[in-house]
């Protein structure tokens, strides 16, 4: 049983590493052709600073493009354009605990 485990475990490491080497290899040899290797999502960030009396402020800027790669995984350094284009509000919590949703 342990041996069954083991080889499963293996191969689904194998092809995780398969696809994620893949999918490296095609953004970094422009395959297929005709594919952009980058783009540009218009990204909003917003800021939550809690304050000593209990409140919070946020604090809004405005939509700038944000840098990101036409693949499933991150590769240099930049996320990629599937995950930016459904996630184009950040917030970010600059202290004390998370914002109410």
């Amino acid at each position: 049983m342990k041996s069954l485990l083991g080889r499963i475990a293996f191969g689904v490491a194998a092809a995780g590493a398969l696809l994620y080497g893949g999918d490296y290899l095609a953004l970094r040899l422009r395959i297929p052709g005709n594919r952009e290797p980058f783009g540009a999502v218009d990204v909003q960030r917003s800021y939550t600073v809690p304050l000593k009396s209990g409140r919070t402020e946020y604090y809004f800027d405005p939509p700038v493009p944000q840098r990101c790669v036409n693949s499933l995984f991150p590769h240099f350094g930049s996320p990629p354009c599937w995950y930016l284009r459904r996630h184009t509000r950040q917030v970010v919590n600059t202290g004390g605990a998370p914002p109410a949703r």
